[in-house]
């Protein structure tokens, strides 16, 4: 597993396709890095990309600090099927079937639905289309639902109707940004499927 920064209060790493965000990478890192590593937020186990893990407890609390306040941006980079429009900020209240693990968008506020929102920039067109996308909102499998549901499954993605080959969905958590410390920090890492040139 790929580092990209270490110090004595966090850790940045490159998480892997199919590791547990929540117990496979800190595992990863202690055998790395030895000590321990808190997890502050997550990606699906089947999407990779930057994360950041806190290594103490105060270093948690300024990093939760800084997700509950809007103040650490998530930025993320898919291929989907379609043409999406060229940008777009999408806005969809989202109901969780926990029991099925299943994301739906419905039309009107009840019981565990939460508002959704999200930002993007159309990278390429065509068949597929490479988008990057900015959460402002980290709800359950809140990319891909929201763009299944406007016809633009992302590539790879079965439960949200994507009919092809591939064994898991192109999504990417390509770069996060977040003050720490009194600086603000910034990494940032493309995918193998994603030509430098896309962006």
């Amino acid at each position: 597993m790929k580092i990209l920064h270490s110090d004595k209060d966090i850790a940045v790493c490159l998480k892997p396709v199919g590791l547990d965000s929540e117990t496979g990478v800190p595992e990863a890192l202690q055998e790395t890095l030895g000590g321990e590593f808190l997890p502050v937020h997550r990606l699906d186990q089947n999407v990779g990309g930057v994360m950041v893990y806190a290594r103490t407890k105060s270093a948690a609390a300024e990093l939760s600090k800084a997700i509950q306040s809007g103040a650490m941006v998530k930025e993320y980079i898919a291929l989907v099927h379609g043409t999406p429009p060229e940008s777009g900020d999408w806005e969809d209240l989202l109901w969780k079937d926990s029991r099925r693990n299943k994301v739906f968008v419905v039309t009107r506020q009840r019981g565990g639905v939460k508002k959704a929102r999200l930002e993007f920039r159309r990278l390429t067109a065509g068949e597929t289309s490479l988008v990057r996308i900015r959460l402002h909102t980290g709800r359950s499998h809140q990319i891909r639902v929201q763009f299944a549901s406007r016809g633009f499954p992302l590539a790879g993605d079965h439960k949200y109707g994507a009919r092809d080959e591939f064994s898991a969905p192109f999504l990417y958590s390509c770069r996060l940004t977040f003050p720490f410390g009194g600086n603000t920090l910034s990494f940032e890492s493309l995918p193998d499927w994603v030509e430098p040139t896309a962006e």
